[in-house]
Protein backbone atom coordinates (compact mmCIF):
# COMPACT_ATOMS: atom_id res chain seq x y z
CA UNK A 1 0.00 0.00 0.00
CA UNK A 2 1.30 3.47 -0.92
CA UNK A 3 1.81 5.78 2.12
CA UNK A 4 -0.64 8.90 1.85
CA UNK A 5 0.29 12.18 4.34
CA UNK A 6 -3.21 13.26 4.00
CA UNK A 7 -6.78 12.52 4.77
CA UNK A 8 -9.40 10.68 2.71
CA UNK A 9 -11.29 13.91 2.29
CA UNK A 10 -8.40 16.18 1.24
CA UNK A 11 -7.47 13.41 -1.06
CA UNK A 12 -10.83 13.49 -2.85
CA UNK A 13 -11.26 17.32 -2.71
CA UNK A 14 -8.35 17.64 -4.42
CA UNK A 15 -9.26 15.22 -7.34
CA UNK A 16 -13.02 16.11 -7.13
CA UNK A 17 -11.95 20.33 -7.62
CA UNK A 18 -8.99 19.40 -10.52
CA UNK A 19 -11.91 16.99 -12.50
CA UNK A 20 -14.17 19.84 -12.21
CA UNK A 21 -11.54 22.37 -13.62
CA UNK A 22 -10.51 20.10 -16.43
CA UNK A 23 -13.70 19.19 -17.38
CA UNK A 24 -14.87 22.71 -17.37
CA UNK A 25 -12.01 24.02 -19.60
CA UNK A 26 -12.70 21.23 -22.18
CA UNK A 27 -16.10 21.57 -22.67
CA UNK A 28 -15.63 25.91 -22.90
CA UNK A 29 -12.98 25.02 -25.61
CA UNK A 30 -15.27 22.64 -27.32
CA UNK A 31 -18.57 25.14 -27.36
CA UNK A 32 -15.45 27.78 -28.49
CA UNK A 33 -14.51 25.78 -30.86
CA UNK A 34 -17.13 23.95 -32.42
CA UNK A 35 -20.31 25.91 -31.43
CA UNK A 36 -18.97 29.57 -31.70
CA UNK A 37 -21.03 30.41 -28.38
CA UNK A 38 -17.69 31.50 -26.68
CA UNK A 39 -15.91 34.35 -28.51
CA UNK A 40 -12.93 36.56 -27.75
CA UNK A 41 -9.92 35.49 -25.99
CA UNK A 42 -10.10 32.18 -24.02
CA UNK A 43 -6.71 30.86 -21.94
CA UNK A 44 -7.18 27.56 -20.95
CA UNK A 45 -5.72 26.27 -17.19
CA UNK A 46 -5.45 22.33 -18.79
CA UNK A 47 -2.45 20.98 -16.85
CA UNK A 48 -2.02 23.46 -14.21
CA UNK A 49 -5.16 22.37 -11.92
CA UNK A 50 -2.87 20.93 -8.75
CA UNK A 51 -1.77 24.36 -8.13
CA UNK A 52 -5.20 25.76 -7.69
CA UNK A 53 -6.23 22.65 -6.00
CA UNK A 54 -3.04 22.79 -3.37
CA UNK A 55 -3.68 27.04 -2.61
CA UNK A 56 -7.28 26.00 -1.46
CA UNK A 57 -6.20 23.57 0.61
CA UNK A 58 -3.67 25.68 2.06
CA UNK A 59 -5.67 28.99 2.44
CA UNK A 60 -9.12 30.45 4.08
CA UNK A 61 -11.92 31.12 2.09
CA UNK A 62 -11.77 34.79 3.00
CA UNK A 63 -7.84 35.08 1.84
CA UNK A 64 -7.81 37.46 -1.15
CA UNK A 65 -6.55 35.59 -4.55
CA UNK A 66 -5.94 37.69 -7.98
CA UNK A 67 -4.26 36.17 -11.06
CA UNK A 68 -3.87 36.82 -15.04
CA UNK A 69 -6.18 36.52 -17.54
CA UNK A 70 -5.81 32.64 -17.62
CA UNK A 71 -8.51 32.46 -14.87
CA UNK A 72 -11.30 29.99 -14.95
CA UNK A 73 -9.56 27.67 -13.03
CA UNK A 74 -9.06 29.43 -9.96
CA UNK A 75 -11.91 30.92 -9.97
CA UNK A 76 -14.07 27.81 -9.52
CA UNK A 77 -11.56 26.86 -6.94
CA UNK A 78 -12.34 30.16 -5.07
CA UNK A 79 -16.12 29.44 -5.08
CA UNK A 80 -17.39 30.91 -8.48
CA UNK A 81 -20.24 28.60 -10.08
CA UNK A 82 -19.83 26.90 -13.28
CA UNK A 83 -22.87 27.77 -13.75
CA UNK A 84 -21.36 31.90 -13.39
CA UNK A 85 -18.23 30.73 -14.83
CA UNK A 86 -19.66 29.45 -18.03
CA UNK A 87 -22.49 32.48 -18.41
CA UNK A 88 -19.45 34.52 -18.18
CA UNK A 89 -17.65 32.94 -21.11
CA UNK A 90 -21.08 32.95 -22.89
CA UNK A 91 -21.21 37.22 -22.15
CA UNK A 92 -24.07 36.32 -20.11
CA UNK A 93 -26.08 38.78 -18.14
CA UNK A 94 -26.27 35.93 -15.10
CA UNK A 95 -22.17 35.54 -15.25
CA UNK A 96 -19.86 36.13 -12.60
CA UNK A 97 -19.04 39.65 -14.03
CA UNK A 98 -22.55 40.08 -15.49
CA UNK A 99 -21.36 39.41 -18.57
CA UNK A 100 -19.37 42.29 -19.11
CA UNK A 101 -15.97 40.68 -18.69
CA UNK A 102 -15.81 37.23 -20.66
CA UNK A 103 -13.00 34.71 -20.19
CA UNK A 104 -10.10 37.10 -19.34
CA UNK A 105 -12.09 39.05 -16.01
CA UNK A 106 -13.57 36.63 -14.28
CA UNK A 107 -14.49 38.74 -10.74
CA UNK A 108 -16.30 37.96 -7.47
CA UNK A 109 -16.05 40.23 -4.73
CA UNK A 110 -18.04 37.45 -2.72
CA UNK A 111 -15.58 35.24 -3.16
CA UNK A 112 -12.61 37.13 -2.81
CA UNK A 113 -11.51 36.20 -6.06
CA UNK A 114 -10.18 39.72 -7.68
CA UNK A 115 -9.69 39.07 -10.85
CA UNK A 116 -8.65 38.30 -13.96
CA UNK A 117 -6.66 40.85 -15.49
CA UNK A 118 -5.87 41.43 -19.08
CA UNK A 119 -2.38 43.13 -19.25
CA UNK A 120 0.95 41.11 -17.98
CA UNK A 121 1.62 41.79 -14.89
CA UNK A 122 -0.45 44.42 -14.25
CA UNK A 123 -2.13 42.10 -11.08
CA UNK A 124 1.17 42.35 -9.70
CA UNK A 125 0.72 45.52 -7.75
CA UNK A 126 -3.06 45.16 -7.29
CA UNK A 127 -1.85 42.13 -5.26
CA UNK A 128 0.44 44.13 -2.73
CA UNK A 129 -2.81 46.60 -2.75
CA UNK A 130 -4.94 43.85 -1.67
CA UNK A 131 -2.45 42.45 0.93
CA UNK A 132 -2.12 46.48 2.29
CA UNK A 133 -5.70 46.63 2.80
CA UNK A 134 -5.81 43.58 4.93
CA UNK A 135 -2.88 44.97 7.42
CA UNK A 136 -4.37 48.16 7.45
CA UNK A 137 -7.59 47.00 8.22
CA UNK A 138 -6.10 44.49 10.81
CA UNK A 139 -6.93 41.23 9.61
CA UNK A 140 -5.13 38.43 9.69
CA UNK A 141 -6.06 37.45 6.05
CA UNK A 142 -3.11 37.12 3.39
CA UNK A 143 -2.84 37.59 -0.28
CA UNK A 144 -2.13 35.29 -2.96
CA UNK A 145 -1.12 37.24 -5.94
CA UNK A 146 -0.57 34.90 -9.49
CA UNK A 147 1.24 35.57 -12.20
CA UNK A 148 3.44 33.81 -15.04
CA UNK A 149 6.90 33.39 -16.00
CA UNK A 150 6.17 36.32 -18.67
CA UNK A 151 4.86 38.60 -16.22
CA UNK A 152 8.04 38.06 -14.01
CA UNK A 153 9.92 40.39 -16.71
CA UNK A 154 7.90 42.93 -16.16
CA UNK A 155 9.16 46.05 -13.91
CA UNK A 156 6.11 46.25 -11.94
CA UNK A 157 7.14 43.67 -10.73
CA UNK A 158 10.46 44.69 -9.64
CA UNK A 159 8.84 47.84 -7.82
CA UNK A 160 5.73 45.40 -5.82
CA UNK A 161 8.65 43.25 -4.21
CA UNK A 162 10.80 46.10 -3.32
CA UNK A 163 7.49 48.00 -1.07
CA UNK A 164 6.03 44.58 -0.47
CA UNK A 165 9.05 43.83 1.50
CA UNK A 166 9.30 47.28 3.02
CA UNK A 167 5.61 47.81 4.60
CA UNK A 168 6.18 43.75 4.86
CA UNK A 169 2.97 42.85 3.50
CA UNK A 170 1.03 39.90 4.03
CA UNK A 171 0.89 38.30 0.31
CA UNK A 172 2.06 35.45 -1.05
CA UNK A 173 3.90 35.69 -4.65
CA UNK A 174 2.98 32.77 -6.84
CA UNK A 175 4.76 32.46 -10.26
CA UNK A 176 2.99 29.91 -12.22
CA UNK A 177 5.90 28.87 -14.21
CA UNK A 178 4.16 26.93 -17.40
CA UNK A 179 7.71 27.75 -19.06
CA UNK A 180 6.75 29.54 -22.03
CA UNK A 181 5.46 33.50 -21.98
CA UNK A 182 3.32 33.16 -25.04
CA UNK A 183 5.28 31.12 -27.27
CA UNK A 184 8.62 32.56 -25.83
CA UNK A 185 10.97 29.99 -23.54
CA UNK A 186 11.95 31.03 -20.31
CA UNK A 187 15.11 30.00 -21.20
CA UNK A 188 14.92 32.95 -24.14
CA UNK A 189 13.86 35.67 -21.87
CA UNK A 190 16.53 35.96 -19.18
CA UNK A 191 19.84 34.53 -17.70
CA UNK A 192 17.84 34.05 -14.33
CA UNK A 193 15.69 30.73 -15.58
CA UNK A 194 15.30 30.53 -11.63
CA UNK A 195 12.51 32.67 -11.16
CA UNK A 196 12.22 32.26 -7.23
CA UNK A 197 15.71 33.56 -7.26
CA UNK A 198 14.51 37.09 -8.47
CA UNK A 199 13.79 37.24 -4.53
CA UNK A 200 17.19 37.22 -3.44
CA UNK A 201 17.21 40.99 -4.46
CA UNK A 202 14.74 41.94 -1.81
CA UNK A 203 15.94 39.72 0.87
CA UNK A 204 12.40 37.95 0.20
CA UNK A 205 12.22 34.04 1.28
CA UNK A 206 11.90 32.35 -2.15
CA UNK A 207 11.54 28.86 -3.59
CA UNK A 208 11.26 26.31 -6.01
CA UNK A 209 7.63 23.98 -6.06
CA UNK A 210 6.70 21.10 -8.28
CA UNK A 211 3.41 22.21 -9.10
CA UNK A 212 1.92 18.67 -10.71
CA UNK A 213 1.33 17.52 -7.55
CA UNK A 214 -1.27 19.45 -5.35
CA UNK A 215 0.48 18.11 -2.56
CA UNK A 216 3.43 19.61 -2.81
CA UNK A 217 1.97 22.81 -3.83
CA UNK A 218 -0.26 22.65 -0.50
CA UNK A 219 2.62 22.12 1.63
CA UNK A 220 5.08 24.92 0.05
CA UNK A 221 2.08 27.28 0.10
CA UNK A 222 1.07 26.43 3.80
CA UNK A 223 4.51 27.56 4.93
CA UNK A 224 4.62 30.58 3.37
CA UNK A 225 1.00 31.92 4.51
CA UNK A 226 1.83 30.92 8.09
CA UNK A 227 4.80 33.08 7.71
CA UNK A 228 2.71 36.37 6.37
CA UNK A 229 -0.03 35.61 9.06
CA UNK A 230 2.64 35.67 11.65
CA UNK A 231 3.22 39.12 10.21
CA UNK A 232 6.72 37.51 8.63
CA UNK A 233 6.47 39.33 5.31
CA UNK A 234 5.61 38.43 1.88
CA UNK A 235 7.25 35.12 -0.13
CA UNK A 236 7.99 34.28 -3.84
CA UNK A 237 7.25 31.15 -4.56
CA UNK A 238 7.94 29.90 -8.25
CA UNK A 239 5.89 26.96 -9.07
CA UNK A 240 6.76 24.70 -11.63
CA UNK A 241 3.71 23.67 -14.24
CA UNK A 242 2.99 22.96 -18.06
CA UNK A 243 -0.23 23.90 -19.54
CA UNK A 244 -1.08 21.15 -22.31
CA UNK A 245 -3.10 23.33 -24.52
CA UNK A 246 -1.47 26.60 -26.34
CA UNK A 247 -0.86 29.84 -24.88
CA UNK A 248 -4.68 30.80 -26.13
CA UNK A 249 -7.20 28.78 -27.98
CA UNK A 250 -6.07 30.24 -31.25
CA UNK A 251 -2.54 29.08 -30.45
CA UNK A 252 -1.03 25.65 -31.56
CA UNK A 253 1.78 25.19 -29.86
CA UNK A 254 4.34 24.66 -32.62
CA UNK A 255 6.88 26.59 -30.28
CA UNK A 256 7.16 22.75 -28.32
CA UNK A 257 8.05 19.15 -29.31
CA UNK A 258 5.24 16.50 -29.15
CA UNK A 259 7.95 14.62 -26.98
CA UNK A 260 7.91 17.21 -24.45
CA UNK A 261 4.71 17.65 -24.11
CA UNK A 262 3.79 14.16 -23.62
CA UNK A 263 6.88 13.91 -21.08
CA UNK A 264 4.35 16.50 -19.16
CA UNK A 265 1.24 14.57 -20.18
CA UNK A 266 3.16 11.36 -18.25
CA UNK A 267 2.79 13.94 -15.19
CA UNK A 268 -0.41 14.66 -15.46
CA UNK A 269 -1.83 15.93 -11.61
CA UNK A 270 -5.05 14.24 -12.05
CA UNK A 271 -3.70 11.04 -12.67
CA UNK A 272 -1.03 11.30 -9.79
CA UNK A 273 -3.75 12.06 -7.25
CA UNK A 274 -6.21 9.03 -8.87
CA UNK A 275 -3.29 6.95 -8.87
CA UNK A 276 -2.17 7.92 -4.87
CA UNK A 277 -5.91 7.27 -4.18
CA UNK A 278 -6.41 3.93 -5.63
CA UNK A 279 -3.07 2.88 -4.51
CA UNK A 280 -3.34 4.11 -1.13
CA UNK A 281 -6.99 2.47 -1.07
CA UNK A 282 -8.07 5.92 -0.43
CA UNK A 283 -11.43 5.28 -2.18
CA UNK A 284 -12.72 2.64 -4.50
CA UNK A 285 -13.32 2.61 -8.08
CA UNK A 286 -16.88 2.97 -7.86
CA UNK A 287 -16.42 5.97 -5.80
CA UNK A 288 -13.85 7.69 -8.47
CA UNK A 289 -16.47 7.22 -10.84
CA UNK A 290 -19.03 8.70 -8.96
CA UNK A 291 -17.08 11.80 -8.48
CA UNK A 292 -16.40 11.87 -12.87
CA UNK A 293 -19.96 11.28 -13.24
CA UNK A 294 -20.91 14.03 -10.80
CA UNK A 295 -18.73 16.37 -12.88
CA UNK A 296 -20.02 15.55 -15.85
CA UNK A 297 -23.74 16.55 -14.86
CA UNK A 298 -22.45 19.81 -13.35
CA UNK A 299 -20.37 21.05 -16.35
CA UNK A 300 -23.56 19.82 -18.86
CA UNK A 301 -25.60 21.84 -16.59
CA UNK A 302 -23.37 24.94 -16.40
CA UNK A 303 -23.70 24.98 -20.60
CA UNK A 304 -27.01 24.93 -20.09
CA UNK A 305 -27.78 27.50 -18.17
CA UNK A 306 -25.58 28.94 -19.84
CA UNK A 307 -27.05 28.59 -23.32
CA UNK A 308 -30.42 29.68 -22.08
CA UNK A 309 -29.86 32.53 -20.01
CA UNK A 310 -30.23 36.13 -21.34
CA UNK A 311 -27.54 38.81 -22.87
CA UNK A 312 -27.09 41.74 -20.46
CA UNK A 313 -29.46 44.48 -21.63
CA UNK A 314 -28.15 47.71 -23.71
CA UNK A 315 -28.19 50.01 -20.33
CA UNK A 316 -26.88 47.81 -18.22
CA UNK A 317 -23.40 48.72 -20.03
CA UNK A 318 -23.78 52.08 -17.79
CA UNK A 319 -24.05 50.13 -14.80
CA UNK A 320 -21.06 49.33 -12.25
CA UNK A 321 -19.45 52.04 -13.68
CA UNK A 322 -17.62 54.68 -11.37
CA UNK A 323 -19.25 57.60 -12.12
CA UNK A 324 -18.52 61.07 -10.79
CA UNK A 325 -22.74 62.42 -10.39
CA UNK A 326 -21.29 65.93 -11.10
CA UNK A 327 -20.35 65.09 -14.22
CA UNK A 328 -22.37 62.32 -15.72
CA UNK A 329 -21.44 61.12 -18.87
CA UNK A 330 -24.82 61.02 -20.22
CA UNK A 331 -27.16 64.36 -20.11
CA UNK A 332 -30.77 65.00 -20.82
Amino acid sequence: MATTQYSKETYLYWYELMQLIRQFELAAEEKYKMAGKIRGFFHAYVGQEAIAAGCMTATRPEDPFITAYRDHGLGIAKGITPNAAMAELYGKATGCAKGKGGSMHFFSKEHHFFGGHGIVGGQIGVGAGLAFAEQYNGTDNVALCFFGDGAARQGVLHETFNLAMLWNLPVVFICENNHYAMGTSVERTSNVIDIYKLADAYDMPGDKVDGMNPETVHEAVSRAVKRAREKGGPTLLEIKTYRYKGHSISDPGKYRTKEELEEYKSKDPIVVIRKKIKDGNIASDEEIAAIDERINKVVEDAVKFAEESPFPKPEAVLEDVMMDENYPYITD
